[in-house]
């Protein structure tokens, strides 16, 4: 056997590629066109790990397929390289950001196409680039003037030991994942992008995409629509109304008490009226150091300080209910109040029993124990006028009752919030606005667009939390669009979603200075056909595109108004300890090592053979060997290869069975299953002993998405016509997927005894008269009767004799 050299190969047919531009993409309307992405990342110092690869190479497999059956593909990488990671690592180790970025995107690309995928490396696109960066901004100032921008104070996590505004991924437990001090929220006045208004649409038009379910129910648990009234409860002995919102107004006769948020503004319009309000104060600045989802978290103990002095009347039966203040009740959701029925909710059940408080069960179900949180079902109790009542029919009349009474009304309520869009950090977009003092704020001219980025000596933020850029008076000064005075400008920049919202549609005209991409293009490229990524993106990377995508077709930018037609998502690959890599465990695998001592091919068929494609799987340098030992058969294979422009006989069936399901596994993920049957058609040649050209060719062009470089070079060396990325996608024969003949299981008495060869079609007499001349039946048979045959057609003969 020869020696198989992965590397001298595919060093060789990486250069091919890149000199002939073997997969760059072009408008061609006489071809369909393919777009599959996969989410270009985010080029961090430490390179590639050998995560990154499993999509990349899942959807190569795919485009490499369809060109090969005739479809022009697109398939672009780029560069989501602004954000916190970098600036941190600049800051310190005082290496400028673009420094960082450009060394870091030299490694990734590098180590990328070591790996031989098939992106189009002409559409290359770096959300650093003024030239990307200048239609960010500009789709900002198209938001803001349709309404879609605002200013608005809102509370950002404040480290008072770094003096800086943190992300919410940087507090850990309520600490500064730097120096470990405990995170505050401090007041910002930030940019707001009204998100909300598209709540419904993101929602109904889910309706419309090829999503995995999974990911529809992330979207759209994410939004939060949920379908209730707003009711008032009266403070006693106040002019004051605590408004509450609730999708089950139908449980309010069991409302024993009244949550509010640390946050509530009722808590200091009434802070004389409130006996303890030290212990108030004091649960508020417990509260801070919680994030959102921390508090929102089931499973955590519940806390609380019930407030003396004030309290409110339930205002469908009079009855006075005491106040809390709760970190699980959130501001930002619904009015910030809720009505506790204990009975039937699960949070508010815990709650009652830590603290003593009434439990009141409204509704029916037949089960004695509390809570009864299945509470959808039965009939309404201790309800006053709802009695007897179902659920909804008793939610339908007490919305009419409160609207009646003028005490609240119906509402449809989403937990999605407006997006903060304000950074005060220096490695982002700058937000293109400009403060003047008499007209307020005003967008910069478009013609002056893109406003780039400044250097600036320090990155770190000011004492007083502001970016760094409002230090640099040249970049602050200037004036303003509309009357010339002079102005300010924006010292905020933007988060690292902006560049990320709007990238794949940069990639179908990534030169345009003239617009975000020419109409042409986007009409011929967009939609985006398939989208994979982590499922980690599926809810606000997934949201923020798609709002940005629905705004840009309402302005009439993007003939569509989805962005992606399929999204599916993919496994972590963990350690071989079954744990997720990471430095500290020593448990990373770095994938140039595998490509070193390996091979491409080898590291691409390993991480698509690995396991389910959606699952996470662990490491296995075993199986890594194995996938080798693989292709050094696959390269030994032209020893079997003789002359013949016609699939062997004994093995036609089994191709195109094969083609079949090889064809079928690509598109549906089963990349594992695809490689399986790979590798059993190859034990089949092997066992065989002899293969036809046809054999061969057909089998390296099945291979050849997952093994790019090994199939190129096997045939180019038999001599097969042009390069196999230029052939076409074989297409089995359906009149040859299943064999005449079976193997058909006989069993006397309940027990195989033997198989028979015989026709699929056989009826059940022709196979009983095989049987019994067939020696090994003989034996068990004679001298016996049969009293009774049992056939399957297709499956077993089972004789009973006696």
């Amino acid at each position: 056997m020869r020696e198989y050299n992965p590397n001298a190969i595919e060093k060789k047919w990486q250069k091919i590629w890149d000199d002939e531009e073997t997969f760059k993409a072009v408008i061609d309307k006489d071809k369909k066109k393919f777009y599959p992405l996969v989410e270009f990342p985010y080029p961090s110092g430490q390179g590639l790990h050998v995560g990154h690869p499993r999509p990349y190479t899942a959807l190569d497999i795919v485009a490499r397929k369809r060109r090969l059956e005739g479809e022009n593909v697109i398939y672009p990488m780029g560069w989501d390289a602004f954000g916190l990671p970098t600036e941190n690592y600049a800051i310190k180790n005082h290496i400028h950001p673009a420094i960082v970025t450009r060394d870091n995107i030299k490694n990734f690309k590098s180590q990328m196409k070591s790996i031989g995928f098939s992106f189009d490396w002409s559409r290359e696109i770096n959300t650093t680039d003024p030239n990307y960066y200048k239609w960010s901004q500009w789709i900002f100032i198209q938001l803001y003037k349709h309404g879609l921008a605002y200013k608005k104070e809102m509370p950002i996590n404040w480290c008072p030991s770094c003096k800086i505004g943190l992300a919410n991924e940087e507090v850990v437990d309520g600490k500064c994942e730097r120096c470990g001090s405990d995170v505050t929220h401090k007041v910002k006045n930030q940019w707001m992008l009204k998100i909300t208004k598209y709540a419904d649409r993101l929602i109904d038009d889910l309706d419309d995409v090829d999503y995995e379910e999974k990911i529809k129910t992330q979207q759209k648990n994410w939004i939060g629509r949920s379908y209730g009234a707003e009711i008032d409860f009266k403070l006693k002995d106040k002019d004051y109304k605590l408004n509450v919102y609730t999708t089950r107004p139908d449980t309010i006769f069991g409302a024993t008490y009244m949550v509010i948020a640390p946050e509530h503004p009722m808590l200091e319009k009434f802070k004389d009226d409130i006996k303890n309000l030290d212990k108030v104060k004091e649960y508020q600045t417990f509260a801070k150091k919680k994030s959102d989802f921390e508090r929102s978290e089931l499973s955590k103990e519940k806390t609380g300080v019930k407030l003396d002095g004030i309290s409110a009347i339930n205002p469908v039966n009079g009855k006075e209910v005491p106040i809390w203040i709760s970190d699980y009740v959130l501001i930002s959701y619904g009015t910030g109040a809720i009505m506790a029925v204990p009975a039937h909710d699960e949070r508010d059940f815990e709650f009652a029993k830590k603290f003593d408080m009434p439990i009141i069960p409204v509704i029916d179900n037949g089960d004695e124990e509390l809570p009864t949180i299945s509470n959808d079902k039965g009939l309404m109790i201790n309800s006053d006028f709802l009695n007897g009542l179902s659920v909804d029919e008793a939610k339908a009349k007490m919305i009419e009752y409160v609207e009646d009474n003028e005490i609240g009304f119906a509402k449809v309520n989403y937990k999605l919030r407006d997006w903060v869009f304000s950074r005060q950090r220096y490695w982002g977009e700058p937000i293109p606005m400009i403060y003047c003092q008499e007209h307020g704020w005003v967008p910069e001219k478009e013609e002056n667009l893109p406003i780039e980025l400044p250097e600036v000596e320090s990155y770190e933020v000011t004492d007083d939390g502001e970016s760094p850029l409002s230090k640099i008076d040249d970049f602050v000064n200037t004036t303003c669009p509309i009357c010339g005075k002079p102005s300010k400008r924006e010292t905020d920049t933007m988060p690292q979603w902006a560049g990320s919202s709007w990238y794949y549609l940069r990639y179908t005209d990534h030169n345009n200075s003239k617009d975000i991409a020419s109409k042409e293009n986007l009409e011929y490229f967009t939609p985006v056909d398939w989208y994979n990524g982590g499922m980690e993106h599926t809810t606000l990377h997934l949201l923020y595109s798609r709002f940005w995508h629905k705004f840009l077709y309402d302005i009439g930018k993007v003939p569509t108004k989805e962005p992606y037609q399929k999204r599916t998502s993919h496994g972590m690959i963990l350690g071989e300890d079954h744990q997720k890599m990471s430095k500290s465990r020593g448990n990373v695998v770095n994938p140039d090592d595998i490509v070193r001592d390996y091979g491409a091919d080898t590291l691409r068929v390993y991480e698509m053979f690995i396991g389910d494609f959606r699952s996470t799987a662990p490491w296995s340098d075993e199986g890594v060997k194995g996938c080798r030992k693989y292709l050094e058969r696959v390269f030994n294979l032209y020893e079997l290869v003789e002359d013949g422009e016609e699939y062997s006989k004994d093995l036609e069936i089994l191709i195109n069975q094969t083609i079949k399901k090889v064809s079928d596994d690509y598109e549906s993920l089963k990349y594992n299953t695809a490689i399986a049957a790979l590798m059993s058609l190859l034990n089949e040649f092997r066992n065989k002993g002899t293969i036809t050209k046809k054999d061969y060719k057909t089998y390296l062009i099945l291979l050849n998405p997952v093994a790019p470089h090994l199939t190129e070079e096997l045939w180019e060396e038999i001599g097969f016509e042009g390069e196999l990325n230029q052939a076409s996608w074989p297409i089995y024969d359906k009149s040859k997927l299943e064999y005449d003949t079976i193997e058909l299981p006989v069993q006397v008495n309940g027990k195989v005894r033997t198989k028979l060869n015989i026709s699929k079609d056989a009826d059940q007499e022709d196979a009983v008269s095989k049987a019994e001349n067939d020696k090994n039946i003989q034996k068990y048979i004679d001298g016996k009767d049969i009293f009774k045959v049992i056939y399957v057609p297709g499956k077993i003969l089972n004789l009973l004799v006696k």
